[in-house]
């Protein structure tokens, strides 16, 4: 079996040895999600782990998600080619009044990877953009995502909306970011709460079962 440098390449942050191996890996026959599984996961838990250890850095991460990015937008179409096990319909988005996205991007390429179909609604979202979203898109899930205590309360109200439209049923919830716990996510209701990435897929698949 070949060894390719693809994992490295994620570790690394080089997207265009990402983009270099990926393609390389295609010609060679290497299974789609060997190659996410096997390859990009494994990656983005080293530099994961390698953060949660202080031996990266969030300029580290970002250009991580980005090789991953990469290759993920020439594994896309081949996907859906090949129609992978879809796995459910995701909104996702940092609610009103919060700006930060490098964990919520990160949450989004990896679920993707995963085959789960995403919609990201980006940064600043307030209740009625996600509940017309989960409207438009019929959404399995939708994960919130805040990096301020002054913003995480807003995803209660978000909760609250889903119940007062009948939608609360229908959709599970997901919550995290930096100031968001287990105790908090309990409090306002929400399906579940990770702390990283590689915890979110899992939950995601977990709540799709």
């Amino acid at each position: 079996m070949k060894i390719y440098q693809l994992r490295e390449a994620i570790v690394k942050g080089n997207l265009n040895l990402a983009i270099e191996e990926t393609n390389r890996a295609l010609t060679d026959h290497v299974k789609l999600q060997e190659l996410i599984n096997e390859y990009l996961i494994k990656g983005m838990e080293e530099i994961g782990k390698a953060f949660q250890e202080g031996k990266a850095f969030v300029p580290n991460l970002l250009m991580s998600a980005r090789a991953m990015k990469g290759s993920l937008d020439i594994l896309k179409p081949l996907l859906k080619e090949e129609n992978v096990a879809f796995q459910g319909r995701v909104v996702i988005g940092t609610v009103k009044g919060d700006l930060h996205d490098i964990g919520k991007n990160l949450v989004a390429s990896m679920l993707e990877g995963c085959g789960f179909e995403v919609i990201n609604l980006g940064v600043n979202i307030s209740d009625e953009q996600f509940v017309k979203a989960i409207k438009e898109n019929k959404a399995d899930i939708i994960c919130m995502s805040a990096l301020l205590t002054t913003t995480m309360v807003y995803m209660k109200d978000i909760i609250q909306l889903l119940i007062k439209t009948g939608l609360r049923n229908q959709v599970k919830v997901m919550v995290g970011g930096a100031p968001v716990n287990q105790d908090f996510a309990d409090e306002i209701g929400a399906d579940g709460y990770t702390e990283n990435a590689n915890a979110a897929v899992s939950l995601a698949r977990s709540l799709v079962a």
